[in-house]
C-alpha cells in the first residue's frame, strides 16, 4: 500500500486548540449561535444548529485543489468555496460567532493555519477552537466515554486513535481513503493499513492496555469507510475484533464539533 504514514505520537495536549480569541465577551443571551466546520477533502460541511448541516461537494474538476489528504492547498479557492455554500442555502452567518473547527490528527501547524486563514476570512469569529476529527467523531457517535479505539475513514485520509474518556492517548494516520479504492487500491488493502495503524499503536508499551481493552469493545468506525459493508468487513477480518458503524457516519466529526460548540458557548472558560 503507497501512501504516506504519520506515526509520531500527537502531544500532551490535544483536542481543542485556541486559533484566535477576543478577552471580551457579551453575555451568552447576546451571543450568536455557535457554528461547526469540517473542511473534508471530499465535501465542505457547515452546522449552524442541531439538524440543519450545510454541504456541498469539492474534489472534482476545477475544485480538485481546494483541499487535498485533508489539507487546505489553496486557501483563496477555499474561502470562495465557504462563501459559495453559505450563499447558495441563503444562510447568513452572523459576525462573531464561536467557531469550532475539525482538524485532522496529527495536523501540522500549517495546516491549521490555513484552515485558521479561510474561516477567518468567511466567518469572522470571535473566538476560533480546533478539535481533533477522532474526537468530535467519538463525541459525535455518543460514544466518547471510557476507552475507545476509532478509525475515521475519510475520502483521501485515515485515522486511528486510541481515547480515554474523550482524550486522544495516541493517533497514527496514513494518507489514503475511499476515494482511492479502484483497480489498484482495495478494500482489503485499505483494510489492512486500518489494521497496520492499530498494530502501531499496540507495539507501545504505554498505549498497548488502553488498545487492548479498546479491542474488547470493538473498533467504531467513522466517516465515509464506514458506508461501505466490504470493507468494515474486511477489518473484522483483519482486525480478529467486532467492528461497530457508527450511525450517520459522515458527519459524525461534525456533529461532535457541533456539540463541542454548544458546551464551549455554555462555558466559555
Amino acid at each position: 500500500m503507497s501512501g504516506y504514514v504519520m506515526s509520531r505520537r500527537p502531544p500532551a495536549a490535544t483536542g481543542m486548540l485556541v486559533g484566535r480569541s477576543h478577552t471580551t465577551r457579551p453575555p451568552l443571551a447576546d451571543r450568536p449561535q455557535p457554528i461547526a466546520v469540517d473542511l473534508g477533502s471530499a465535501y465542505l460541511r457547515v452546522w449552524l444548529e442541531p439538524g440543519r448541516v450545510l454541504c456541498a461537494p469539492v474534489g472534482h474538476g476545477p475544485r480538485a485543489s481546494v483541499v487535498r489528504r485533508g489539507r487546505v492547498v489553496d486557501v483563496s479557492a477555499c474561502t470562495a468555496e465557504l462563501r459559495r455554500l453559505l450563499r447558495d442555502h441563503g444562510a447568513p452567518v452572523p459576525v462573531g460567532a464561536l467557531v469550532v473547527a475539525c482538524r485532522p490528527v496529527l495536523s501540522a501547524p500549517a495546516d491549521q493555519e490555513a484552515a485558521r486563514r479561510v474561516l477567518t476570512a468567511v466567518l469572522a469569529p470571535s473566538r476560533l477552537l480546533f478539535v481533533d476529527s477522532v474526537r468530535a467523531g467519538a463525541v459525535g457517535a455518543g460514544a466518547a466515554a471510557g476507552t475507545l479505539l476509532l478509525a475515521d475513514i475519510g475520502a483521501q485520509l485515515t485515522e486511528v486513535a486510541v481515547l480515554d474518556d474523550g482524550r486522544v492517548v495516541a493517533a497514527r494516520r496514513a494518507e489514503v481513503g475511499t476515494r482511492d479504492l479502484n483497480h489498484a487500491v482495495t478494500a482489503a488493502m485499505l483494510a489492512t493499513t486500518v489494521s497496520r495503524l492499530v498494530g502501531e499503536l499496540r507495539s507501545e508499551p504505554a498505549v498497548r492496555p488502553l488498545v487492548r481493552t479498546a479491542l474488547a469493545r470493538g473498533l467504531l468506525v467513522v466517516g465515509d469507510g464506514a458506508t461501505r459493508p466490504d470493507l468494515t468487513a474486511r477489518m473484522v477480518a483483519t482486525l480478529g475484533a467486532t467492528v461497530h458503524r457508527a450511525a450517520a457516519p459522515r458527519t459524525a466529526a461534525l456533529t461532535g464539533a457541533g456539540l463541542a460548540a454548544l458546551s464551549a458557548r455554555r462555558h466559555p472558560a
